[in-house]
């Protein structure tokens, strides 16, 4: 990045900072990764330069042969991958995904029926600060209060309450797997497009070690930055009925032209995302994941549905009294990256609710395995302990620094070299 450091040294700076942040913290965001250098170069690629309106085939301006091919490439991936009839690569991120399924099905005031946010949803299931709870009428479900897990009984009688137009299912602070076939069942029972949000989850998915909603829903979709390992990026995969509604709904319902240099960072990360590395590597999520649950639940804590089947965890403080926004950024200082995070039936604000989130999706692509993972679980579990001991979680920042450098990441390394 010698360019940049002339051009702009401060940028250049800053860079550098975040690329050593990156690699001296344990990094338990439950939606961040770390890609590959394969990825990495085709998003900084020469086709950030060029504007490509429409789809293949059918453009807007010219000069689209070399385009083309790219994203039908990313196409031709997806959908081997996913084993889905047809994908929609151009979104340009998870929210903009969303809304635009909405758009394609769906007219202003029409009822959508999804997770609530507290509960584990996404902002952009209904929620009233989001533009799919103010432009729709927005309905939620949501967890049994005892279990914390979904009661489908009461899915079902909420969209026999309110006949949604579209059903969502998905999360972005749920731990357990979804029941597709069951939303499938209550979707057709009340005439309902059936629509799964795998963001969090489509690597699993990917690498078979989570159930793929695709069998089942109507439209599902995702993120490619999270569990998927790609740019950050969106996607749309649809049965082929849908195939007209959704491609018109992204490009020019919602959107002009797409980013070519992400689409293909997109073909990139699915060829990544097909092979038995990655496979592997998924698999291993699970078990990490599952490994860190164990571990805070022998140490006392309370987790939401008592563990996880995915990626993450949520833990629930509430009974503790302490701030998880307190508890996050002690943490953070530490060495160990997480948020704060609303749990259900949370009775706390959410500026600082009741519990916090973490996922082992960057931690195991650094290849961290599941003794790794009950090193993380004790300095947790020791940091909460000694929140205020400024000593103390300076030391335990330097002795994650050392840890971590056991595990160089992915995609790291060429500017602090």
């Amino acid at each position: 990045m010698n360019a940049l450091q002339a051009t702009d040294p401060e940028i250049h700076a800053l860079i550098c900072q975040e690329e050593e942040r990156q690699s001296d913290k344990i990094r338990l965001i439950a939606s961040e990764n770390y890609v590959s250098n394969s990825v990495m170069q085709a998003t900084g690629s020469v086709l950030t330069n060029k504007y490509s309106e429409g789809y293949p085939g059918k453009r807007y301006y010219e000069g689209q042969q070399i385009i083309d091919q790219v994203e039908s490439v990313a196409i031709a991936r997806v959908k081997a991958v996913f084993a889905a009839e047809h994908v929609n690569v151009q979104p340009y991120s998870g929210s903009p995904a969303n809304i635009a399924t909405y758009l394609a099905f769906l007219q202003p005031g029409d009822t959508i029926l999804g997770m609530a946010l507290p509960h584990g949803g996404h902002l952009t299931h209904g929620a009233p600060v989001s533009i799919s709870g103010r432009y729709f009428r927005a309905e939620s479900y949501s967890v049994d209060p005892e279990s914390k897990r979904l009661d489908y009984d009461q899915v079902r009688k909420r969209a026999l309450e309110c006949r949604p137009r579209l059903l969502v299912a998905g999360h972005s602070a749920h731990p357990r797997i979804l029941d597709f076939a069951k939303f499938r069942q209550i979707a057709d029972e009340v005439g309902a497009i059936f629509m799964v949000d795998m963001a969090h989850f489509s690597g699993l998915v990917a690498g078979g070690a989570h159930p793929s909603p695709v069998p089942y829903a109507d439209v599902v979709t995702t993120t490619t930055h999270k569990s998927l390992r790609g740019p950050r990026g969106a996607m749309i995969l649809c049965r082929d009925q849908y195939a007209a509604a959704i491609d018109k709904a992204v490009f020019p319902g919602l959107q002009g032209g797409p980013h070519d240099h992400t689409t293909a960072a997109i073909a990139v990360a699915m060829k990544e995302a097909a092979s038995d590395a990655f496979k592997d590597y998924a698999h291993q999520v699970v078990k990490n994941a599952r490994t860190l649950a164990k571990t805070l639940l022998d140490k006392g804590f309370n987790l939401v549905t008592g563990g996880t089947d995915n990626h993450l965890l949520l833990v629930d403080l509430s009974a503790t009294g302490l701030s998880s926004k307190k508890v996050a950024k002690a943490l953070d200082r530490a060495g160990i990256v997480l948020n704060y995070n609303t749990i259900p039936f949370d009775t706390r604000k959410p500026t600082d609710p009741g519990g916090i989130r973490m996922g082992a999706c960057a931690v195991t692509s650094r290849g961290f395995k599941e003794k790794d993972m009950v090193f993380v679980g004790d300095i947790i579990a020791a940091v909460i302990a000694r929140l205020d001991d400024e000593a103390f979680l300076a030391k335990t920042a330097a002795h994650v620094k050392e840890y971590c450098r056991q595990f160089p990441a992915p995609g790291l390394g060429h500017l602090l070299a």
